[in-house]
């Protein structure tokens, strides 16, 4: 797998649009990070690791809903494998007028793009929630 980043991006939105409540991915230290971005944003009600039907790590992913319709509107993937996309603080886009937010990878951590302006780092734009 090249992207695991924008795996897991699919497999949210793809459990979203089939209504599931939870959803399964591989674990990696990377995911975790973007998860718990995710998690403190109020996108995602949580996640643990487990293990596998194949016996690797995992991680369970709990989707949130309001009102029967999914909190993650669009979640898109913005640095690729091909095309990474490295921004200076000051360059951080805002989403949807600070309605959304964007998960930068920087050198303090992966973080929210509010909390990455108010540490003062930029870094690699992974994605776009809103």
């Amino acid at each position: 797998m090249n992207d695991p980043i924008g795996d897991m991006l699919t497999r949210i939105r793809n459990s979203q649009m089939r209504g599931k409540s939870t959803v399964m991915t591989p674990a990696s230290k990377l995911r975790a990070w973007v998860l718990d971005v995710l998690a403190d944003e109020g996108y995602i009600r949580g996640y643990e690791a487990t293990t596998g039907k194949d016996g690797h790590p995992a991680i369970e992913i709990s989707l949130k809903y309001f009102d029967g319709t999914p909190v993650i509107r669009e979640i898109k993937r913005v640095s690729k494998p091909g095309r990474r996309v490295y921004m200076a603080v000051s360059d951080i886009p805002t989403v949807r007028q600070g309605l959304g937010v964007s998960i930068v990878s920087t050198s303090k951590g992966v973080m929210s793009d509010a909390s990455a302006r108010s540490a003062n780092v930029g870094g690699e734009v992974l994605c776009t929630v809103f």
